[in-house]
């Protein structure tokens, strides 16, 4: 049993510790952190969202809305007046009032070194773990440029951290056997939930973090319910509060956050299309909202048709034709997600250009829909699609509405018979070709550059197809009365469900711009290469600590080796009857367990996403790695220093501790002219850094 004045003495080295660690990490942090005064990589996409929150503008984005809000309103406190482009990494903010968010991200950056120390030590209840887990990630450059710009990265890396610290504590309050509706229970697990649902509502990815979660509660909950000394009764009381503050509040702030952006951005941006017409008539400037247009669909009517698919768009026509060898060399029909005169078309009767009077359009008619701007009639025939093979083209055809019998197309509503209305906004209907009988479809793959990188549009022989579905959502005809836009609108939770959606599908269907960086998960805990944040005269070049995370892979090997051989002991103990005694030993392990886990669950799913992947989706998984190195260090250097003298084992494991730490204040020295900024000629052999490119694949 420790004495009172070691107890003393080990709290003080405690805040020594800790005051160190926060020491280096605001030098670290903010120092250059408003260089370069120019916009670095995706601070062009989130600068430029944060505008548009700020102006109440809509917008489309493939990421939840809580980190671009939080950059929004430090924007807004810091006196940023939303009138700056963001066009293009490396243009001069010029006057433009930056450094609020610039800080601001940086802050919630630099806060993750606390965090990670806070929770190492709640894991081990080591001062040498946590001091050495948490020198590894404030001394990697890697890191460290991540969470200096004007990015989502830091937002969300900050509530993860949080949510890590959270369970931990929480864990140390079961063990202590704190009543599970305490207040100070109670109280950090609604902080745990809060930085759920934070995590969550800043990018998908957060779910990883939410598994962790559930996986150590289950781990908690079961420990509870081994404990034979205890009912069974106060097991259900932790599940009831859990589930309570990690399941339902959870879900309620994320639900919160949503309703926030969608109440503020209520202004018509370029992200409507994107969205279903119910959805746009909720937004001011949309053309749909406090609209009116005729109920039903006219012959002669000017229209605009949009595809049921997610994020499906309208149907689209230009002057532009299909290249050769791509079918016949006859104009492009495409999908559009932004609202445009190409997506106008006219609708007529198969067999003349005109009615006499007011003639509705009706389910099971013969139709053709001329291009308004060209002239051109929707036309298919036995040509491949350019994209789907086993579909047919479409293409536009004939001259000022005069074309040819494969101009004719049936429409059928969806849910209806021969006969009904097609009625504006409300019916969904399907386009069957008379001739080649198949469907108009969009098969949501993207053109190639003579397409301008718009949808493809096919026709299906599978008149099944579910992405076959379309209404009308413009409706410009004076021969009838007209009714508001206003019962189309919809709810919050439709439109919560659709956000949803169209984020989901947006995220599976990113794909590399031309000239982009890409990367595979292989590649990341090799460090094999980075990513230029900026490339002009102050030049900054995302890649990791090669001696850290180098390190960080072998202890993955070294934590398996160790896992192993501890797992036949436990078995060979628990064979003779004399199980192994629990020990400071045994908790480093349980700790370097978890984050094995936590690892594990931010790194292997990426291994199965077919989306584009970028070296900086690696860094969550580098926390745990980084965590799990400190953790074993002080392992190993125990288990060495238990088969020796006591004051050679003491001297060996402070030398190697020493060694170490050194070690890697020294590589950082070295690299961190990659985050502060390099500057001089690009390909000077003769520089410094030039010496440290130690992988070809290094491109600084």
């Amino acid at each position: 049993m420790k004495n009172p004045s070691q107890n003393c003495s080990n709290i003080k080295i405690w805040w020594v510790a800790f005051g160190l660690i926060c020491g280096g990490t605001f030098l670290t942090r903010f120092y250059k952190v408003l260089e370069p005064d120019h916009v670095c990589w995706d601070e062009t996409h989130f600068g430029k969202m944060a505008s548009w929150y700020i102006n109440r503008t809509f917008f489309f984005d493939v990421h939840p809305p809580l980190g671009k809000m939080l950059i929004a309103v430090s924007g807004k406190l810091t006196g940023y007046d939303a009138k700056f482009p963001f066009e293009k990494p490396g243009d001069k903010y010029d006057g433009a009032k930056y450094e609020g968010m610039r800080v601001f991200c940086t802050t919630l950056g630099a806060l993750i070194i606390p965090l990670t120390f806070l929770t190492l030590w709640e894991m081990t209840r080591s001062i040498d773990s946590s001091v050495i887990g948490t020198m590894l990630l404030l001394f990697d450059v890697g890191f460290l440029t991540l969470n200096r710009y004007i990015l989502l990265d830091p937002i969300l890396l900050f509530f993860m951290s949080c949510s890590m610290y959270g369970v931990f504590k929480v864990r140390s309050l079961s063990e202590e056997g704190l009543y599970p509706f305490s207040i100070r229970m109670l109280s950090w697990q609604i902080f745990l939930g809060t930085s759920l649902a934070c995590t969550m509502s800043v990018k998908f990815v957060g779910l990883f973090i939410v598994l962790f979660v559930g996986l150590r509660t289950i781990a908690d909950l079961w420990n509870v319910l081994g404990d034979l000394s205890k009912p069974v009764s106060l097991t259900i009381k932790h599940l009831i509060g859990r589930s309570i503050t990690l399941i339902i509040w959870p879900i309620v702030l994320y639900t919160f956050f949503f309703w926030i952006h969608l109440t503020v951005l209520n202004k018509s941006g370029n992200g409507d299309g994107f969205y279903s017409s119910g959805f746009q008539a909720r937004l001011q400037g949309n053309s749909l909202h406090n609209a009116s247009a005729p109920r039903v669909l006219a012959y002669g009517a000017i229209l605009t048709l949009k595809n049921h698919r997610t994020g499906g768009g309208y149907l689209h026509s230009h002057h532009h034709l299909y290249p050769q060898s791509v079918g016949a060399r006859q104009q492009q029909i495409t999908t559009y997600t932004h609202k445009d005169d190409n997506n106008k078309w006219v609708i007529k009767p198969f067999d003349r250009e005109e009615v006499s009077g007011v003639v509705t359009v009706r389910s099971g008619d013969l139709i053709r829909l001329t291009h308004a701007a060209t002239g051109r009639n929707l036309h298919s025939h036995r040509e491949r699609a350019p994209q789907t093979p086993k579909f047919m083209q479409v293409t536009g055809y004939g001259e000022d509405g005069v074309g040819d019998a494969n101009d004719v197309w049936k429409i059928v509503v969806s849910n209806g018979k021969d006969g009904d209305e097609v009625q504006t906004v409300r019916s969904k209907f399907v386009l069957v070709h008379y001739l080649q009988s198949c469907v108009l479809t969009t098969t949501g793959k993207q053109l190639p550059k003579w397409g301008f990188e718009q949808q493809e549009v096919a026709c299906n022989p599978n008149l099944r197809d579910l992405n076959a579905l379309w209404n009308v959502e413009d409706n410009l005809f004076d021969g009838l009365p007209k009714m508001s836009f206003e019962s189309y609108a919809s709810g919050f939770f439709e439109r919560l469900i659709e956000s949803h959606a169209v984020m989901l599908q947006g995220n599976a269907g990113l794909k590399p711009k031309e000239g982009e960086v890409t990367s595979q998960p292989w590649q990341w805990p090799i460090n094999y290469r980075g990513q230029y944040f900026s490339g002009s005269s102050h030049r900054i070049y995302l890649l990791g600590n090669p001696v850290i995370w180098w390190a960080n892979l072998a202890f993955l090997v070294v934590f398996f080796i160790i896992y192993i051989v501890n797992s036949i002991k436990e078995k060979r103990a628990m064979a003779f009857g004399s199980p192994l005694p629990a020990s400071e030993t045994r908790k480093l392990l349980n700790g370097a367990g978890w984050s094995f886990v936590g690892w594990a669950l931010h790194y292997v799913p990426f291994w199965a996403m077919g989306r584009v992947l970028y070296f900086h989706h690696y860094f969550p998984a580098l926390i745990f790695s980084s965590m799990l190195t400190g953790i074993l260090t002080e392992y190993l250097l125990r288990s060495i220093q238990s088969y020796l003298s006591t004051e050679l084992g003491r001297t060996v494991y402070h030398s190697a501790v020493g060694v170490l730490m050194g070690t890697i204040v020294y590589s950082f020295h070295l690299f961190s002219p990659l985050a502060y900024g390099m500057t001089g000629p690009a390909q000077d052999q003769n520089s410094t850094m030039n010496s440290l490119r130690w992988l070809d694949s290094w491109e600084f």
